[in-house]
């Protein structure tokens, strides 16, 4: 219990000063980004795949919120799995629970864990081909969004990077690509 305790404050304490440094760092006049505000619920059919491109123009945008959002995003998506892995890991620990349940959790778990390594393979593999300056993959069930930080985009680059989406997750029926400006 001490450990959890410990590793918990620890999580806490750096959160505390990664958001400091941003707090002091950020510019003082943001406007929304496209990316917050974007509706990224949508209505999903019975079996059939689907895929969406977006590109958004916001050109006065600059560099540094950029790089601050998907910071801030890849922040958020970590949170979110590591109170899930906990609550997981809790279940696992716990005698009231049982075998199949505790298997049951233990499988989230290393699903979890498959999800977070081909999100970050994906993101190394689309930026070291595509030459984007920054990518964020965010992969959930069998919907994955891509956002990509570039000078250019095309759709002949979006469908690129939907077929390697689909070689590296098999089970995405739906991908997004989002394509952001870069400073």
């Amino acid at each position: 219990m001490l450990k959890k305790q410990t590793v918990w404050l620890l999580t806490m304490l750096s959160l505390v000063v990664v958001l400091s440094v941003y707090y002091v760092t950020a510019p003082k006049e943001m406007g929304n980004s496209p990316a917050l505000t974007a509706n990224e619920k949508t209505e999903k059919p019975a079996k059939q795949p689907s895929v969406a491109v977006e590109e958004t123009g916001a050109k006065e945008e600059p560099s540094t919120a950029g790089d601050d959002l998907f910071t801030a995003l890849r922040m958020k998506i970590e949170d979110e799995r590591s109170r899930l892995r906990d609550e997981l890991n809790a279940i696992v620990a716990s005698a009231n629970a049982t075998e199949e349940e505790k298997n049951e959790a233990l499988d989230k778990i290393e699903k979890l864990q498959a999800l977070s390594e081909k999100e970050a393979t994906l993101e190394t593999l689309i930026k070291s081909k595509g030459g984007y300056e920054d990518v964020l993959v965010r992969a959930d069930d069998n919907q994955v969004r891509v956002t990509i930080k570039a000078k250019q985009s095309s759709s002949k680059s979006a469908n690129e990077v939907i077929h390697m989406v689909k070689k590296e997750i098999p089970d995405a029926q739906y991908v997004t690509v989002e394509f952001q400006p870069a400073g």
